[in-house]
């Protein structure tokens, strides 16, 4: 029961960007939000996928079948990123998106050419699950980087790091009870790494409001200008430096 429900609560996890996805494509713009977490989430998925094998690891349907659906769930924002971005940011998702999946083809040959039981395929997949599960995790660490720097959690949605918390908290409680370090550590971490994420969100709740309460009333002050004011006027006035008149200074 506790596998069934750690599979609904990843599927939760893998679902939680997409709030963030339909304001990227209402604004066709990804803004500041940060490919990383969703690249790192996918190279996560496909690694799983090839864990749960049956030439690699007998018997793990839902594990091959929640990280089957999670691979086509963060490739599918992947693609969003991409169509979104623009000029460099656009490249360095594709270069990534591309290193991604030669380097899990190539585990994939490796494995099932080179390594001949079950145990030794597992032992290879399983720890660099271990290894790219964690940098799952800790992927978000820009994104926290940048909510310290301006002060604003905009771009790190709450759904998210919910998410990441109560997929985490039931992966490490079911692998401790199994004793199995390779969902123990990257789990744990997302434990950690989630409840710092929550906190920062709710320390730079408030401040974010009011950023986003001063932007609006600033582009709405602007929206009122172009309306009320001729534009010729007001660009004229501007290059004689004039002040323009009172209708058009007020906002």
């Amino acid at each position: 029961y506790l596998l069934t429900a750690g599979n609904v609560i990843a599927l939760g996890l893998f679902l939680s960007p997409v709030p963030t996805f339909v304001t990227i494509c209402k604004k066709k713009a990804v803004e500041q939000f940060s490919p990383v977490p969703y690249l790192a989430t996918l190279l996560n998925c496909m690694l799983w996928v090839v864990y749960g094998l049956p030439w690699v690891h007998p018997h793990s349907v839902l594990v091959l079948t929640i990280n089957g659906t999670g691979l086509v769930i963060e490739l599918t924002y992947v693609m969003l990123f991409i169509v979104y971005s623009q000029g460099g940011k656009r490249l360095r998702v594709v270069v990534m998106l591309a290193v991604e999946v030669l380097f899990v083809v190539a585990v994939a040959a490796f494995v099932l050419t080179l390594a001949h039981t079950h145990e030794r395929r597992s032992l290879i997949v399983g720890s660099l699950c271990v290894v790219f599960g964690t940098m799952m995790y800790v992927a978000p660490l820009s994104v926290m980087k940048l909510v310290i720097t301006t002060k604003s959690v905009e771009y790190m949605p709450l759904f998210l790091s919910l998410a990441s918390f109560f997929n985490g908290v039931c992966w490490t409680i079911y692998a401790l009870i199994r004793f199995d370090l390779y969902i123990t550590i990257p789990n744990g971490l997302g434990v950690l790494f989630a409840t710092a994420q929550l906190v920062l969100y709710a320390v730079f709740y408030k401040s974010t409001k009011r950023q986003l309460e001063e932007r609006r009333k600033a582009e709405t002050g602007l929206t009122e200008v172009v309306v009320n004011g001729d534009p010729h006027k007001i660009r004229h006035a501007a290059e004689k430096g004039l002040h323009p008149p009172p209708e058009i200074r007020e906002m």
